[in-house]
């Protein structure tokens, strides 16, 4: 039977499947210069860390009950993310380094678990944790209960537009340019703004927050701190996408500032690839996953404000902004099942806010995001199919190598093996008369 299984053909599917998955939860680290910093260093590290548990168990005073818990707590996480690094796959990305992304990996794992020990706490066991890890909350109000919102719309005066670019409008900006390096596509981008400003009005009888002028609404949020951010974000992508990744060894770089500038590129990745969202042949599977990708999206962004309403902490808050900064950056691995459970915290404990659900907004809400996302969607395939690049791009090729027929990637083949040709003469001669450096390498 084994032999069987072990002698079976491998079809492109499971091909595409496999490298995919490995693509993503197991990327590996090309090239490795200074293998010291790439071996697990078991032993070393058990040792240390015992002996740093020794330190602490021995030598602090362990009077201050509150103390004791808050050390514990902490040594707990640093163990849980010690075996992180030694257990946890490498995930999709490699730079700087793999043990940094399983760390963001394990802390992602320790919230998800978090999550679910909230969920079956009652209030008054929330409460007296939330209290416990801040005194202060102790005095926080909703913003919705001391501030008015969307107030004399029609009085429209520069000083008042002004009094908005504040820290929020920052956090637009610049939260908008990441998320436009993640999704790398204009049309996604515009169709996420566009759909959470329609979001604010289908649930803004259950947050009095959403409310807003439509001057503030349009013009601030969608056009200039959205769309700049957008615009930034995708300039970003397009540099990256043009660069020519070229990495050598610090090892191979003599002059000292070469050295210094490749130790500084190491944070910036080692690879950018064209995303192509959609194209004329997207199957109904490929459509729906988008679609899908478009609800989590907006349900993690209305897990921001449900969180903060419901649980009494204010958008200043070290609870909410740190969030904010940890979603973005488990993004990529674990959004999805956090979302959710985060959803599902926010429903268990706001039931009273959620009694006043308009059922009719929700249904609607629903059909709009549908909608909108299929007009999103066709207009992308339209786009692609009638002003789209008439050549692969070198990630399609390299796909079909192992996804399409011969025939097509022969065809691959040899239309970058002409431009590698082509190129490669023409960079002969552009060299010829003067040395050049790309990432840190002197040629």
């Amino acid at each position: 039977m084994a032999s069987a299984l072990g002698s079976r053909t491998l079809s492109k599917d499971d091909v595409n499947y496999w490298m995919h998955f490995r693509m993503i939860n197991e990327q590996q680290v090309e090239d490795i210069t200074i293998d010291f910093f790439y071996k697990p260093h078991t032993i070393s590290l058990l040792t240390c860390t015992v002996l740093s548990l020794m330190y602490f168990a021995f030598t602090r005073d362990d009077g201050n009950p509150d103390s004791n818990l808050w050390v514990g707590l902490i040594l707990v996480i640093s163990f849980f993310l010690i075996i992180s690094v030694l257990a946890f796959p490498n995930g999709p990305f490699t730079r700087p380094h793999p043990a940094i992304w399983r760390i963001v990996f394990g802390l992602s794992v320790l919230y998800f678990l978090f999550l679910v020990f909230i969920i079956f706490l009652n209030w008054e066991q929330v409460k007296s944790l939330m209290f416990w890890l801040d005194p202060n909350l102790r005095y926080a109000k909703r913003e919705a209960d001391i501030m008015e919102y969307a107030i004399n719309c029609h009085v429209i005066t520069w000083e008042r537009i002004l009094s908005h670019f504040d820290i929020f409008a920052f956090s637009h900006f610049w939260g908008w340019g990441m998320k436009a390096l993640l999704i790398r596509s204009y049309g996604l981008c515009w169709t996420i703004s566009i759909t959470w400003e329609l979001t604010e009005l289908f649930f803004m009888h259950l947050l009095p927050n959403f409310a807003e002028c439509w001057w503030d609404q349009v013009i601030l949020d969608i056009l200039l701190c959205n769309g700049g951010g957008i615009w930034l974000g995708m300039t970003v992508c397009r540099f990256l996408e043009m660069r020519t990744y070229h990495w050598a060894s610090i090892k191979d770089i003599h002059s000292t500032t070469g050295k210094i500038k490749r130790a500084a590129l190491q944070f910036t990745p080692a690879s950018w690839t064209y995303v192509r969202w959609l194209d004329p042949k997207s199957s109904l599977q490929r459509v729906t996953g988008v679609y899908l990708f478009m609800i989590i999206w907006q349900l993690t962004e209305l897990n921001t404000f449900f969180l903060k309403h419901i649980f009494v902490f204010p958008a200043c808050h070290a609870l909410s902004w740190c969030r904010i900064l940890f979603i973005g950056i488990i993004t990529a691995p674990t959004v999805r099942a956090i979302a959710f459970l985060e959803a599902l915290a926010c429903i268990k404990f706001g039931q009273d806010l959620f009694s006043k659900t308009q059922v009719l907004y929700v249904i609607l809400w629903l059909l709009c995001l549908a909608f909108t996302t299929f007009l999103c969607l066709y207009g992308m395939v339209w786009f692609a199919e009638n002003y789209g690049p008439r050549q692969k791009s070198f990630s399609e090729c390299e796909d079909s190598i192992y996804t399409e027929s011969g025939d097509a990637a022969s065809e691959c083949r040899g239309e970058f093996e002409a431009d590698s040709t082509t190129s490669s003469s023409t960079r002969k001669r552009r060299d010829s008369g003067n040395n050049r450096s790309i990432n840190g390498v002197e040629k």
